[in-house]
């Protein structure tokens, strides 16, 4: 584990999430926003993560007395390297002992009290973090770094005008600073300064072009300012550097044709993605087409059409995200072609995607590959496969309910469960779900009753 991630432990902020439950529906699990400002003590980390220092591990320790203020100083610079050190471990205790007794040995060390005020806020000690670095700054006001701490520090106590001034100076006194316009930029945007926190975040990006939380954040801005033309770029640039929530927004952008035409195959793309990501808002965009789709929603029958062709469209631009597979008849699927080369790594999400956009081929592959794998690159009864499985049953999809009846009739990759399975059946209309039904009831009839002790 590096150093960065050990020491910085900076909390998803409020304006981080305020930004996404302003523009997402309140069922959808919230994008995950954890890195929202760990590049503001970025510089600040590795300087005391990669500090030459002796003995990282060791704990505190006493000075021993000294006569001369040289003498006073040259053994504060050895606690001071001792204290970086443990930073840089992430032992942050140890590294509060350390610097406070250099300190002691040289109060006005300004490198101690810096790295001080690091280590209480990765404590998570805000309020002596904010006083130790507040009394540097009053002491050394050019501090960039303590001062960044300070606004990071300022910020996790949602103390957003002081963070913002902090940051404000900062920018001042460092116009290339490129870390400070992200954290600048939500702390405008929590005050309610949209057009500040655009302006800030097209700063950083100026400066920083390849950051996909910048680039979502700054789409979501210009959205909640009505500025949706502006914002479906940056949504798709972000979405492109796999950014999830940025894909579940570009899928709504072509979905309705904001900012772009309407594509819904395109649609399908992003929200496939982002629903592969984990991104619960594009799972539900997905399962309304496909109800919609299978004539199950109160839409009418040219928007079903219509989506039905979306997903014949989207099966169909599978095939140019893998231009070496060479395709075996209209009926061929992509994972099917990776699994004829052995790529089976590959294929089993690949043909979940297809599956889940109404392919029969890729759906009935699946369940060859639950049953039986492949031997030495795929276990039977796959937790991806059943997920899917579970998923298309509980949409109502006639071959999914029959096969996953199957998997509980025989306990495959489940409890064995007879009774789910003949209620699965006996909810779906299909002769093969009424014959297999019939079986399992004649099976159960059949079967002795269970002996009495």
């Amino acid at each position: 584990m590096s150093s960065l991630s050990r020491v910085v432990r900076i909390p998803v902020t409020v304006a981080a999430f305020a930004m996404i439950k302003s523009s997402s529906s309140s069922r959808a699990r919230r994008p995950d926003l954890k890195s929202a400002i760990a590049s503001l003590l970025l510089i600040a980390t590795i300087q005391a993560g990669c500090a030459t220092a002796t003995g990282p591990g060791r704990a505190a320790q006493k000075a021993a007395p000294v006569d001369t203020l040289e003498a006073r100083r040259a053994q504060a610079r050895e606690f001071l390297g001792l204290g970086r050190a443990a930073i840089g471990q992430g032992d942050m205790a140890t590294a509060t002992m350390q610097l406070r007794e250099a300190l002691r040995l040289q109060p006005e060390l300004v490198e101690a009290r810096e790295s001080l005020g690091l280590a209480l806020y990765n404590m998570g000690d805000l309020d002596g973090a904010i006083e130790e670095l507040r009394a540097l700054l009053h002491q050394k006001g050019d501090a960039v770094q303590a001062r960044l701490t300070l606004a990071a520090a300022l910020i996790a106590r949602q103390d957003w005008s002081s963070a913002r001034a902090e940051l404000e100076e900062v920018l001042r006194q460092q116009p290339e600073l490129a870390q400070a316009y992200y954290s600048l930029g939500l702390a405008r945007y929590a005050l309610g300064d949209l057009n500040g926190a655009i302006e800030a975040y097209r700063q950083l990006l100026a400066r920083r072009p390849d950051l996909p939380d910048a680039r979502y954040n700054l789409a979501l801005a210009l959205k909640l300012a009505h500025r949706d033309a502006e914002a479906t770029p940056e949504f798709l640039a972000a979405a492109r550097l796999g950014h999830a929530a940025a894909q579940y927004f570009l899928g709504a952008a072509y979905a309705v044709g904001i900012g772009v035409d309407r594509d819904l195959a395109l649609a399908i793309m992003w929200w496939s993605r982002a629903a592969d990501q984990g991104i619960y808002q594009a799972q539900l965009s997905l399962g309304e087409l496909r109800q919609t789709a299978l004539g199950r929603s109160t839409r009418g029958s040219a928007e079903r059409s219509a989506v039905e062709q979306a997903f014949r469209d989207y099966r169909a631009r599978l095939w140019d995200e893998f231009p070496e597979l060479a395709r075996n008849g209209d009926d061929d699927t992509v994972g099917a072609a990776l699994l004829r080369q052995s790529r089976v790594r590959e294929a089993v999400p690949v043909l979940i995607r297809e599956a889940s956009s109404l392919s029969e081929p890729a759906q009935g592959l699946l369940e060859v590959l639950y049953y039986h794998g492949v031997q030495g690159r795929l276990l039977a009864h796959d937790g991806r496969i059943l997920d899917y499985f579970q998923t298309a049953a509980q949409e109502g999809r006639p071959r999914a309910r029959i096969a996953l009846a199957r998997f509980y009739a025989a306990g495959l990759g489940v409890p064995k469960d007879t009774a789910r399975a003949i209620s699965l059946l006996r909810a779906t209309p299909h002769e093969d779900a009424q014959r297999l039904l019939q079986e399992l009831s004649a099976a159960t009839e059949a079967a002795p009753a269970p002996a009495r002790p």
